[in-house]
């Protein structure tokens, strides 16, 4: 059959991809014995849900689906492969059938699409060959224990992807579609087996490849960007990049955007039919997603366009009629700019000035790192790179040539630390050795688009070409080292000769030329040796004929080798690297390795000093080694003095026990691990060291902490101590503990329950304790009842600690205390959180347990309690607990008893009837979205009193910090917090999201009615509303009292919000809690919750100055908004008012919360981040906050009935309001 070009058609019109075929195949409902048929009928594992099996087993349900895309206009329909990997496959027990799969799938497809083709060949189709991921990643550990570890190599999944290849090219695939792509690595062994099968065959054909992003910070599931995942898949030269699944058309406009922006080849979106309901579906239809995709046609942002998860033919088909109007996007021209990437992208362009490479990861160059490397301690090592990484290194040199040390296994085993350390991780790494083996196997660990240091013309040109095309096929730039097989060029003439061949050769074999960077060899000069005098001036001039011979090639070198003459003398050696690259840099040097350190900056070096130097690298007179040596000798090198501290330092004079309690007193780390080190040595036991001088501070810490005179930071801060020190004495623990020496005060497993991420309390709580001895299983947030409860038998726990900060959470607790009981254990349970308290304690958990259920109020009754419950006088603490909870028990059946509540009549009798005439109507209504909103302008309306609140620092800012008692530990964490909000907003460490929507609504008894539009004719949402029954107001309010009711003849309005400020704050405070640094990952939970409430501030005034339009900005000061002393409210679900949580389900699916602000709920409707909030809007003069509080049986009934959910859910949701 005659052979269509897909890039002569991409050229004249929008391709049409085809939609969901999982969505398709959920559809036909098959049975596991569809997806066995006869010939797998007695396989032993159960195979539905292997979608990829059916083209063997049930062929015509794909070929069916395939007619059905082809009918509905997609002009390329993908093959049912997407898990027909060797390496997916073998869950299944499959692997053997991966070939036959894809030579079936991709002959079955082809078949289908040749008869549409044959019935109009102006309009022909193409087969993609799907390649999926694959359930395995090459560049995240699955053991957040072992962050090293890889389930799967580069190398076994290059294996496997070209198998799968090999398929679909036999079968007839038109073109390979990588897709779905959450680990650019992946992807890269994909690309590279392809190109591998292209290179047997001696045939191409077009590769597409597609991303997907997994939150609302724009990034793969494994940390790179948008543009870093173009950059690092570039080397490729893709027929398209693009963006599938992830995400609905509307939330992935935003990164499509800037895909296009960057992408030098076509560019394609296949989106989901909007995010998955609460059941599993999609909810967009057909007409919602085109006028989205419209969207992007209008900004000629696509050349191909198709449907992920839940689209279906009639979604193409609406898609293919508005692509029709439109003509692709125009394939830009090549740039030619050297991009390089990490997680984040790094381009070389002349204004990005110049390029600093980090040095110290190199052993060669860092004694330190080279000690750590030789001793395997690869974490310690990880602290060299951030540190090149904070002090502005914009590459990281990673170098293990050492005769000590297994070059390839350093290399491997360390880079996939740096991988798994995102701050790290964002920058390029450039990889250097001498040992091709070395080079590769770091190849094979990195994501991004890194730099190969070096290849060069030594052994000849056939290696010299063979390695740069695997550079190149690994997606790699390559340092370029001016060596031939004569050796090194030394001189001017030498240099720019090899440079010129090594230019000719890659770049007439396809090698980019902005992926070259030649290093013309620094050398060192003032040496004495005549000939070395010209070493430094035939390096500029280098420079300056590299540019302008080599059109888009870089020049980098290694300038510490330009001083070693002068080593011991920083002042000179400073001076001279200043001067050469001032002067290397204006001829075109772009990048080099050098210390910042030692440097000095040019127009400050003394003018004797800056003369002598330029005398030497310029090699401007014949004895000017000879001057500047004079020089030097007389030279003083004051670099290394320091100021006086002896007065700040007077308490490093006492021992070392002294010297200890002191750190943990004032959260000093500065000398913690020498100090601890040296209690080590004088002990000779890491137990004594930790129970003795190291509790015997915590002790005084906890004493302090107990009386009220000291606070919650500096406990956080001593905690902070405390583990840098018992990190120190790991290593001697483990050894001990494997000797049996060991102890500790006690096991606890503590989890903050199913359904509930708020965990700043249950993380203060897990610090205090291990500082006090105990051994702490965190399992984390959203725990399953029963992981709780085998965790704690497993362990062998003695105690289990419960957190949860939302009312279904009690539920849940009691749910994992019942499970505790059924497994017959008696161990102590412990149990927190914002809505716990003594009464509900004794009254609905303890009559549950056999064995104790505590309440405890925060962190340092925890140290209270347990040290009760280890000491003699345990069975007196229980005993009088059994009787104080019997006493509440008692208190409460009296005070139920003796309450009396208005009928749900009466209550509503005593509804509010507010002044319809003063209701202002919205200058704008609909739903609108605030993506990525400043935090400078949300920062600007933070309560500090609560943020002070949360560390139990109790008063009114300012005022606090002006407390005689609170005051100077207030002031001393408020300056922490703002200068961690000064770097979360300069470096964006957060993101905040938010959709807002105004709507018409109308008051119908105790239900909110919410409108399309002003006609008033389509309801989108009823919002059934509770009403207080309490006998002693004089109203008993209720939400809908604050709408103009239906037949008032008065159009009235409700608005909704939802907003969130913890896009990226978990992988923050993570990244703290790594580094052992638990007051920032504490105090970064805390900003994050301010952050949410003051974003939520923030759109609640746009929306009373901007969309309602009833308030003047800037009407109220912050202070005056604190108090609420505008117009209107905005209950958030949970408040007292409204206590309903599942209503937020509703507003989600009202909002598509979801997809515009990445918020997700939990099944106990918590919403993830857990820094957001949501609820309604009130403009009306009268509203203001009130609660609920008990509600009767009556009116729970009615209320399930006007909401449609079982009753018995209803008391799990709110069991506090129930009387």
């Amino acid at each position: 059959m005659l052979k269509f070009s897909i890039h002569d058609q991409s050229a004249r019109r929008i391709l049409i991809l085809d939609g969901g075929l999982g969505t398709m195949i959920q559809g036909y409902g098959l049975s596991e014995e569809d997806y066995r048929g006869t010939r797998f009928a007695d396989w032993k594992i159960l195979l539905k849900g292997c979608n990829d099996l059916l083209v063997l087993t049930r062929p015509q349900v794909i070929a069916e689906i395939h007619e059905a895309y082809l009918k509905a206009g997609a002009d390329i329909i993908s093959t049912d492969t997407f898990n027909a990997s060797a390496v997916s496959m073998a869950d299944y027990g499959l692997e053997a059938y991966v070939y036959e799969m894809n030579r079936a799938a991709a002959a079955l497809a082809r078949k289908v699409a040749d008869g549409y083709t044959l019935r109009n060949p102006s309009k022909p189709r193409f087969v993609a060959g799907s390649i999926g991921p694959t359930n395995r990643t090459a560049s995240i550990s699955p053991d957040v224990n072992n962050p090293g570890y890889r389930a799967v190599t580069f190398d076994d999944l290059r294996a496997s992807y070209a198998e799968q290849v090999r398929g679909l090219l036999d079968g007839g695939a038109d073109v390979l579609l990588i897709e779905t792509i959450f680990d650019t690595l992946n992807a890269k062994a994909a690309l590279f087996a392809i190109e591998e099968t292209f290179a047997e065959r001696g045939r191409r054909i077009p590769v597409m490849v597609s991303g997907t992003i997994t939150d609302a910070s724009g990034r793969t599931l494994s940390g790179q960007t948008i543009e870093a995942f173009y950059a690092s898949i570039a080397h490729a030269n893709p027929f398209s990049v693009g963006l599938n699944c992830g995400y609905g058309a509307e939330l992935m406009l935003p990164y499509i955007e800037r895909l296009a922006a960057v992408a030098g080849c076509a560019v394609s979106s296949h989106p989901n039919a909007g995010l998955p309901n609460g059941f599993g579906g999609y909810d967009e239809t057909p007409e919602m997603m085109a006028a989205t995709i419209g969207t992007y046609l209008d900004k000629g942002l696509l050349n191909i366009v198709g449907g992920c998860c839940g689209t279906t033919p009639e979604h193409i088909a609406a898609i293919a009629q508005v692509a029709s109007k439109y003509t692709p996007r125009a394939i830009p021209e090549p740039e030619h700019v050297t991009t390089l990437s990490g997680l984040e992208t790094l381009r070389i362009t002349p204004e990005a000035n110049f390029v600093n490479v980090g040095e110290r990861t190199n052993v060669a160059g860092s004694a330190k790192f080279a000690g750590l490397i030789r001793e395997k301690k690869y974490e310690e090592a990880l602290s060299v790179a951030r540190q090149q990484v904070e002090g502005g290194a914009q590459i990281v040199d990673i170098c293990m040539d050492d005769g000590l040390i297994d070059g390839p296994t350093a290399m491997r085993d360390f880079l996939n630390l740096v991988m798994s350390e995102p701050d790290i991780a964002r920058v390029p790494v450039m990889i250097d050795s001498s040992k091709w083996e070395v080079l590769e196997t770091g190849l094979k660990c990195v994501q991004g688009k890194s730099v190969v240091n070096s290849i060069s013309l030594k052994e000849g040109e056939r290696e010299f070409l063979h390695r740069a095309g695997l550079i190149r096929r690994y997606g790699a730039a390559a340092v370029v080292m001016l060596f031939d097989e004569q050796g090194q060029a030394d001189t001017f003439e030498r240099k720019i000769a090899v440079a010129g061949r090594a230019y000719k050769l890659l770049t007439g074999n396809g090698f980019p030329a902005e992926d070259i960077i030649f290093d013309p060899n620094v050398l060192s000069v003032a040496t004495g040796i005549e000939e070395h005098d010209g070493y430094g001036i035939d390096f500029i001039r280098a420079c300056g004929w590299i540019k302008a011979n080599c059109p888009y090639a870089k020049v980098s070198g290694g300038v510490s080798n330009l001083s070693f003459s002068f080593r011991g003398n920083n002042k000179v050696r400073e001076a001279m690297h200043s001067v050469f690259l001032y002067h290397a840099i204006a001829e075109g040097m772009d990048m080099g390795i050098v210390n910042p350190s030692m440097l000095q900056v040019y127009s400050e070096i003394p003018s004797e000093l800056l003369e002598l130097c330029e005398n030497v690298v310029l090699n401007r007179r014949p004895d000017a080694t000879e001057r500047l040596t004079a020089y030097a000798q007389q030279l003083k090198d004051k670099s290394g003095t320091v100021s006086d501290d002896t007065q700040r330092l007077q308490w490093r004079k006492g021992s070392v026990d002294e010297r200890l309690a002191h750190a943990m007193l004032k959260g000093i780390t500065d000398f913690i691990d020498e100090d601890t080190e040296e209690a080590y040595r004088s002990l000779g036991n890491a137990l004594a060291v930790i129970e003795g001088p190291l509790m015997n501070g915590m002790n005084r810490v906890g004493e302090l902490f107990g009386s009220g005179k000291m606070f919650l930071p500096q406990v956080v801060k001593s905690a902070r101590v405390m583990k840098r020190a018992v990190a120190v004495l790991t290593p001697y623990i483990e050894q001990e503990r494997s000797e049996g020496r060991a102890a500790s005060a006690g096991r606890i497993v503590v989890a903050t329950v199913k359904g509930d991420v708020h965990d700043i309390g249950k993380n203060i709580v897990s610090v205090v304790l291990a500082c006090n001895g105990y051994q702490i299983e965190d399992l984390g947030v959203m725990v399953e009842t029963g992981r709780i409860a085998d965790a704690a038998s497993k362990w062998q726990a003695d105690v289990i600690g419960l957190s949860g900060l939302i009312t279904p959470s009690l539920e849940e607790m009691a749910k994992v205390i019942v499970s505790v009981e059924q497994m017959g254990l008696k161990i102590p349970i412990l149990i927190g959180g914002a809505t716990t308290s003594d009464m509900h304690t004794a009254v609905k958990l303890a009559p549950l347990y056999s064995g104790p259920v505590i309440h405890v109020k925060d962190a340092s009754e925890d140290v209270r309690i347990l040290g009760e419950l280890n000491s003699a006088h345990r069975e007196d603490f229980l005993r009088n607990l059994r009787t104080e909870q019997q006493r509440l028990r008692e208190e409460f059946v009296r005070k139920e008893s003796g309450k009396t509540y208005r009928t749900l009549a009466e209550a509503r009798a005593r509804a509010l009837r507010i002044d319809t005439s003063r209701i202002a109507r919205p200058t704008r209504t609909g739903r609108f979205v605030f993506a990525d909103y400043s935090l400078d302008e949300i920062a600007k309306l933070i309560n500090w009193s609560y943020f002070f609140a949360g560390w139990g620092l109790a008063g009114r800012y300012p005022a606090l910090l002006d407390d005689p008692i609170k005051g100077e530990e207030a002031r001393k964490l408020f300056a922490d917090a703002q200068e961690l909000l000064q770097q979360i907003i300069d470096n964006k460490w957060l993101r905040a999201n938010g959709v807002v929507g105004i709507y018409p609504a109308t008051g119908d008894g105790d239900d909110i009615v919410l409108y399309a539009d002003d006609s008033r004719r389509q309801e989108l949402l009823r919002l059934p509303q509770l009403r207080n029954q309490q006998p002693d107001d004089e109203t008993n309010l209720s939400l809908a009292d604050f709408v103009a009711p239906a037949g008032s003849g008065i159009a009235d309005y409700v608005g909704a919000f939802a907003v969130t400020a913890g896009i990226g704050l978990n992988e923050l405070a993570e990244r703290f809690r790594r580094d052992n640094d638990d007051y920032r990952a504490i105090m970064t939970k805390l900003l994050g919750d301010r952050l949410a409430e003051a974003f939520a501030e923030t759109l609640h005034r746009r929306g009373r100055t901007e969309l309602w339009g009833y308030e003047k900005p800037d009407a109220f000061t912050p202070k005056e908004l604190f108090a609420g002393r505008y117009r209107g409210i905005r209950p958030a679900f949970g408040y007292p008012s409204c206590p309903d949580h599942s209503m937020k389900e509703d507003i989600f699916r009202l909002m598509r919360v979801t997809e515009a602000t990445g918020i997700a709920l939990t099944e106990s409707y918590m919403m993830t981040p857990g820094e957001s909030t949501c609820g309604l809007i009130f403009g009306c003069e009268e509203a203001h906050n009130f609660s609920i509080d008990k509600i009767d049986g009556e009116q729970l009934a009615d209320y399930a009935a006007r909401r449609n959910v079982d009753p018995e859910k209803l008391k799990t949701i709110m069991p506090q309001h129930l009387r």
